[in-house]
Formats: C-alpha cells, structure tokens, sequence
C-alpha cells in the first residue's frame, strides 16, 4: 500500500508540474510566419495578412536601411488584427534599401515574415490631386499651400473659368474665362486616410481674368486661407469694398476664407489703400502662422516711395511695387502697413515673393528686376550696375510698427540672376532661403564655385540666417544636376526650425519618377524635380533627395509651386501644365488628353 500511495504521489507532482508549465505557456512553439502583402496610398504604406491562429500579438518592424536591424514601428497589433499602416514623409524615405516585415508572437516566440523592399510601391505612395473639374489650361497646382500641421492643402487653378460665386458651387457653370478657383483638400482623421477634397472656392465676384488663385496662404491649423487675385478689377480701397465697379483693369484684390468645422465661408475681400490699374495686388500672399496677420504683395504699384509708410499717392516709379500688411481682430481686418523697398526704382517688381515668419513679426520679401551691383547685407543700393540681378528686404514689426532691417543680395551678384524669385522664413524668423532662378553657375552641391557663369539660367539657392538684427549669408546651394535653364530656385520651402529646405527647378530636364532616380536622363524637356536639404548645425549637408513627379512628363513644369509643413514630413509640389485629365484624388495618371490641366503632388 505505501508503495501505492508513492506511485500516487509522483503521478500527482507530475500532473502539477505539467499545470505549471501549461500556466506559463499554452503554445509548443511560436506562431507560423505570416504572409505579408504591402501596397501604398497617399504618404503611407499599407501591410496586410491572414489570421495565424496561435499568434496573440503583431509586430510591425522595418530595418531603415538594410543593415542596421530590424525594429518595432508602434505599438503591438492584437491578435485579430489583419492589417496595418506606416504613415511617412515619402521623400524621407531610403527606398532602395529599407525593409520590412511582420512578426506573429505568442508567449513562445516570434516568427517574422519574409522581409520585403517597399520600393515596387514607392510610386503609389506619392499622393497625386486633380481639381474635381479638371480642363485643359486650367493651370492646377499653379500655386499650393500647406498648412503647419500639414493636414490641410489648397491648390489654385488661377485659368479655371466657371462663373459660380463662393463655396462649392456649380463647378460647370457657364464659363467666365480666367476667372480662377481654389480647392481644399483634407487629411481625414488626422494621419489617417484619404486625403479628400473639402471644398471648391471661387470669389464673391468672379470675373474674366480675375485669375483668382495666382497665390495662395494657410495658417498653421488650415482654418485661414488667403487667396490674391492678380487681375481683379475694382477700384475699391481697404477691405470689403464695392467690388462692383470694374474701373481699375487687373488693379488686383486679395479674399480671406475661413473655416469652422468642415464648411468655408469668405470672411474679407481685401483691396490696397491706394488702388490703381495694373498694381497686381494679389500678386504673392502670405499669414501668419495663427492667421491674423497676412502680407500682401502688388509688384505693380508705381510710388516712389520708400520704406514702410512712405506716400502713397503718386505713381512717379512705375512697376516699382509695393507689400501691403493686414491684421485681423476677432473677424475684423484692417491694413496695418504700407511698405516699400529702402531704394525704389521704376520696373524692380518689389513683392515678387512674399514670406512671414510665424508670429508675423517677421517679412521677406523679393523683387527679382531690382539692379544693385551690391553684394551680401545691406551694401550700397544705388549702383544699378546689375540689371535685374534681383534683391530682398527684410522688415521687422515692433507692436504696429514696421522698420527694413535688411537689404540681402547674392555673393555673386550678376545681371538676370533674378536673385528674390522666391523667398521663404523659418517659423522663428531668422532663417531665411532665397531663390535666385537665373543665376548662371555650374556648381553643383554645397558651397561649389560660384563665379562660372558657363550655365546659364541654371539657378541657385541661397540661406541667410539671422543673429540678434544682423544677418549673414550662411550657404550657397545648387542642385545635384545642375543644367542650363533649369531655373533651380524659382520656388523654395522652409521647415519651421529652418534645418530642412526643399528647392524647385520646374524646367530641369530629367526623365526620372519618384525618389532619388537617374537626375542625367535629360529625356523630358521641362518636366521639372525638386531637391531637399538638410543643415546639421550650421553646416548644410550634400543634397538628401532628388524629388520628381510619379509620371514625369515633358513640359509639365513640376517645381512652379512648393510649399512644406513646418515639421519638414509634408511637401506639395504642384505641376501647373500637367496635361492627364483625371479628377480628385489619384486618378490616372497616365491620361495626356487635357493639356495644360495641371496636377499637385503630396509627398
């Protein structure tokens, strides 16, 4: 009976132990590898599988790479999960060499699914916007804007020609040539996707030739856009005047929209303090990041006045042009300042490009047919030795006052570099890019050679930044592939801490599509690309990547708008002759049947 009662025992301690080791773990081994399958839409790439029974948890992991290991991308999965998405900033990305797997776990382990590239879909993660209404010449992507946080997009159609008045009308009403639109596109649910078209804006007052749509602004939360319209005709003055009377031909106006939720109302129509025919008031834009003060440019404005609040009432200097700021209290908006460059002359285009820091404190501004021989910070401006070698000015707001801070010329200053085509701030203000689309070096890279002038028209980019009230060129910038005539400069974008800048060369030349292809193949005549920077420090690195359109084609002028959220991880880049004739979002792309239509591209 002992003997019994042993034999019982052991069998007892062995069935507990067999609880014990069930308890801890009540799989054999880890869960079969998932299969994968990955596709892309709009700035994310998606991953898919069928359910493993024995797995509990996923895990999405990515070798950033190809060499340094693999690691966990967010949270783990629950073990019903089928799918997953990595929302990313499609020009960030190292295509070639990244990979990425699944991993199925239980408490015995993980099994990875067989590592794959994700350059096959790099192509459909470029997100690619028509207008709703797409025509030939209507010029799409003309100008874009994307907000801060970079959940909201507006392109212009500054050619589009329905007649419909205010918000999401009748896209095919009868045609008013020229009259121009603008579309806001959305993020929905914040990072996740589509990417949608929220609205369809037109003036309270369209007109022919309007071109309502030539530039466009959106504040940090895309809640305040403003829109100028270069060939606006009233002669009213200040804000929400008698647009009824057309007497003041392509005097210019500017229109601010809001939003409240999901619907877009027209808060102001915004005219100068001193209208007159041909002042292209409208002509570039920009706001502040909370929205309440925004810079008006119109190239022009024929006073030979001088700096900020000169008089207005003479037109002595013809085409000379002028920035005009507004200010909004509640709903209300008021013109703050009139501001003219330190060296007004006939033809200088001063408002060419517009750029305000995020507190509004801060204004760039261009004038690209400005003359000054001068080189660097504020030399001397009165030798117009230089002819159209372009300027920019610098001015500071202290409460409501405005004084120029500074005169900036290239360090290579030459006739037709068009040195101020465009211009763009950091948020804080004191990093500032400039675009010089004519400039004629070579040089290729970081701080190359700049005194060949064997290429002409190639341009260049250069970066001031700002040290108390004195400024200092910081680097001189050209694209990888310099070439004739590509005008690499024509537009620029700044992140908000001013380390990341992309350039826009809308008449390069290459065949390439996506991230970083073959910038050689100059098979695509005017096709354009766009390159992006990076500063460590204070020290600008070689170019990161090399941008082109998902269906680079010739003449398509990728590049003629840019703009980027301040976080550097969405870019828009529009392509105003893009000729497919597809509507909304990522549509075909391969269609060629509506010249001149135009696209927008989210990287």
């Amino acid at each position: 009976m002992f003997s019994d009662l042993k034999t019982a025992g052991r069998h007892c301690a062995a069935l507990a132990l067999l609880g014990a080791v069930m308890t801890t773990s009540a799989y054999a081994a880890p869960p079969p590898a998932p299969v994968v399958t990955l596709a892309a839409a709009t700035k994310q790439l998606r991953f898919s599988w069928t359910t493993i029974p024995t797995a509990t948890t996923y895990r999405l992991m990515r070798s950033v790479d190809g060499v340094s290991g693999f690691k966990q991308v967010g949270a783990d999965l629950p073990a019903a999960a089928t799918a997953t998405q990595l929302n990313m900033a499609v020009h960030q990305q190292d295509w070639p060499n990244s990979l990425y797997r699944v991993d199925a776990c239980n408490t015995d382990g993980c099994s990875p699914s067989v590592a794959t590239s994700a350059a096959f879909v790099m192509l459909q993660a470029i997100g690619y916007f028509k207008a709703s209404n797409t025509d030939a010449e209507d010029l799409f992507g003309f100008a874009v804007a994307v907000s801060g946080d970079g959940n909201t997009v507006a392109v212009a159609a500054p050619v589009e020609d329905s007649g419909s008045p205010g918000i999401n009308g009748n896209q095919l009403h009868s045609p008013i040539p020229g009259a121009g639109a603008v579309y806001v596109f959305v993020r929905v649910g914040g990072n996740g996707l589509p990417w949608l078209q929220q609205a369809y804006l037109k003036p309270s007052n369209p007109d022919p030739g309007d071109h309502f749509g030539t530039s466009v602004a959106l504040s940090n939360n895309g809640s305040t856009l403003i829109v100028g319209a270069r060939g606006e005709d009233s002669v009213a003055t200040g804000v929400n005047g008698d647009s009824n009377d057309n007497s003041a031909f392509e005097s210019g106006a500017a229109y601010v929209f809001t939003r409240s939720a999901t619907q877009w109302t027209q808060q102001a129509y915004l005219k100068g303090s001193n209208t007159e025919a041909l002042d292209h008031f409208g002509e570039k834009v920009a706001v502040s990041a909370d929205g309440n003060t925004a810079a008006i440019s119109a190239i022009g404005e024929a006073s030979n006045a001088t700096g900020p609040g000169g008089d207005q009432a003479n037109n002595a200097a013809f085409q000379s042009g002028a920035v005009y700021v507004f200010t909004r209290a509640g709903s209300l908006w008021s013109q703050q300042a009139y501001l003219k460059s330190s060296n007004t002359d006939p033809g200088d285009d001063f408002g060419s490009s517009l750029s305000l820091s995020g507190d509004g404190n801060t204004l760039a501004a261009g004038a690209i047919l400005e003359d000054s021989a001068a080189t660097g910070v504020n030399g001397n401006q009165l030798d117009n030795a230089a002819v159209n070698s372009g300027a920019a000015y610098v001015f500071t707001r202290f409460g409501t006052t405005w004084i120029q801070q500074a005169y900036v010329k290239a360090s290579n200053t030459d006739a037709s570099d068009f040195f101020g085509f465009a211009v763009a701030l950091s948020r804080n203000g004191d990093t500032l890019a400039i675009g010089g689309s004519g400039e004629a070096s070579s040089a290729i890279g970081v701080n190359g050679t700049q005194t060949d002038n064997s290429a002409p028209a190639a341009g260049a980019a250069y970066v001031f930044v700002r040290s108390g009230t004195t400024w200092v060129q910081q680097a001189y910038l050209k694209a990888s592939n310099t070439g004739i005539f590509d005008h690499f400069g024509a537009s620029v974008a700044l992140s908000s801490n001013g380390s990341m800048l992309v350039v826009a060369a809308p008449a390069e030349d290459s065949a390439a599509t996506g991230i970083n292809g073959n910038g050689n193949d100059n098979t695509a005549l005017n096709s354009g690309a766009a390159y992006w920077f990076v500063r460590d420090g204070s020290q600008w690195l070689p170019q990161t990547a090399y941008l082109k359109a998902s269906n680079t084609d010739a003449g398509d002028v990728f590049g003629s708008s840019l703009s980027m959220s301040v976080d550097g991880h969405t870019i828009a880049v529009g392509a105003q002759a893009e000729a497919s004739s597809a509507t909304g979002t990522n549509g075909d792309q391969s269609l060629n049947d509506a010249d001149g239509a135009g696209a927008a591209y989210l990287f």
